[in-house]
C-alpha cells in the first residue's frame, strides 16, 4: 500500500510567503488584486486555523469573478474559504515560516504548515527530493523554527517519512538518519513556545498498526502532540479514525489529527491499485476543518493536501503541488454548501 507519494510542495510558497512577509496580509483579504474573492477567516471557535486570502484557491474564485464564471467561481470558494496546510519549500525556511505565521497571527488564528522535506524523500517517485543530506535538513528544520517564533502554529512533521521506513521503500542506509532527524525536527519544533507537531502516521489502507507503533516510536512520536493519519489521501474518516485509535492505544494514547480535505467520496478503487491515491476521478471534498471532531482523541479535521493541487503527472496532472482548476472543479462538485 502506499502513502500520498505526490503530495507535492507548493512551487509558489517562496514567493507567496515572501509576499505574506511584506505585506502583513490581512485576515479579510480585501485587497483589490482579490476583490473578487473576499475570502474571510472561519469563527475561531471551532475553526481556529488560518484561511490564506492569497492562495491558489483564492486566486482562481478572483479570475472566475472577474470573467463572469459566477458558478465555477461559487464551486472553488468551497476550497479558497478553508484553512489548508501551507507546505514550506526547501530554499527559504525562515522566511516562509515567519510570513505565514506572521499573517495567521494577525488574523488572530494559528497556522498550519507542513513539512515535507526528508532526505530521498517520497523514493523517487512523482514528490522525489528533499534535502540534500542530514546537515541540510537540520539546518532546513532549524530555519522554520526561527520564522516561527512564539507564533501559534501546527505542523504536519513529514508525510510518508514513517510510512516508508516500514513499506520497504526507503534504503536501509538511510533508516538510522531518518528516525535520528524525524528526532531532531520533534524537539526543535516542541521546543517552541507555541507550536504543536502531528508526526506522520501512514494511513487506513495500507496495513495494521502494528507494523509501524514501534517505528512511530522511534521517529519521537512520545515527544510530540500526536500524529496525523489520511494525509494527501482519501481514506474515509471513519475508517481514519478507527485507524488513528487502534495506533493510539499502542503509543500512550497520543491525539491525533486526520486530512479530510478530499475523503467525501473515499477511497478510489477501479484504477491500478499502485496509483489509486494520484488524481483518482470522481473524489470530492471531505469535512470541513474544525476542531470539534467526532472523537476526543482527534484534535482536529484538517485540510493538509490543498485541494486541486496535483499529486503528480499522472490521470492527465501536472506536476506535483501545482494547481489544477478543472480537478479543483471535479472536487467541489459533489460537495454542500
Amino acid at each position: 500500500m502506499y502513502g500520498m507519494r505526490g503530495a507535492g510542495m507548493r512551487a509558489s510558497a517562496a514567493a507567496l510567503g515572501a509576499a505574506l512577509l511584506v505585506a502583513g496580509c490581512s485576515s479579510g483579504g480585501g485587497d483589490d488584486k482579490n476583490a473578487g474573492a473576499r475570502i474571510t477567516q472561519q469563527p475561531k471557535d471551532s475553526d481556529p486555523f488560518w484561511v490564506n486570502p492569497d492562495g491558489n484557491a483564492a486566486r482562481q474564485v478572483a479570475a472566475y469573478a472577474k470573467s463572469g464564471q459566477d458558478s465555477d467561481a461559487e464551486r472553488i470558494r468551497k476550497i479558497a474559504e478553508q484553512p489548508t496546510g501551507e507546505w514550506i519549500g526547501p530554499e527559504n525556511p525562515e522566511q516562509e515560516a515567519q510570513g505565514f505565521t506572521e499573517a495567521a497571527d494577525k488574523a488572530g488564528r494559528t497556522a498550519l504548515l507542513v513539512l515535507y522535506n526528508i532526505p530521498h524523500r517520497d523514493c523517487g517517485q512523482y514528490s522525489q527530493g528533499g534535502a540534500a543530506d542530514g546537515n541540510a535538513y537540520r539546518a532546513w528544520i532549524d530555519g522554520v523554527a526561527t520564522g516561527i517564533g512564539d507564533r501559534a502554529t501546527m505542523v504536519i512533521l513529514e508525510p510518508d517519512a514513517v510510512l516508508h521506513l516500514v513499506d520497504g521503500c526507503t534504503q536501509a542506509q538511510f533508516q538510522e538518519e531518518r528516525y535520528s532527524l524525524l528526532n531532531y525536527a520533534v524537539t526543535k519544533l516542541k521546543s517552541l513556545k507555541n507550536t504543536k507537531v502531528y508526526l506522520d502516521a501512514g494511513n487506513a489502507g495500507w496495513g495494521h498498526p502494528d507494523q509501524i507503533f514501534q517505528p512511530l516510536q522511534r521517529a519521537g512520536v512520545a515527544q510530540a502532540d500526536g500524529f496525523s493519519v489520511n494525509v494527501s489521501n482519501f481514506y474515509s474518516t471513519d475508517d481514519s479514525i478507527a485507524y488513528g485509535k487502534q495506533l493510539s492505544a499502542k503509543v500512550d494514547n497520543k491525539h491525533f489529527v486526520i486530512d479530510t480535505s478530499r475523503n467525501g467520496n473515499g477511497p478510489y478503487t477501479e484504477g491500478r491499485p499502485d496509483e489509486n491515491w494520484c488524481n483518482p476521478p470522481g473524489r470530492k471534498l471531505g469535512e470541513t476543518p474544525t476542531t470539534k471532531t467526532a472523537d476526543p482523541l482527534v484534535d482536529a479535521y484538517l485540510w493538509v493536501k490543498r485541494p486541486g493541487e496535483s499529486d503528480g503527472t499522472c490521470k492527465g496532472g501536472p506536476k506535483a503541488g501545482e494547481w489544477w482548476p478543472t480537478y479543483a472543479l471535479s472536487l467541489a462538485a459533489g460537495s454542500g454548501s
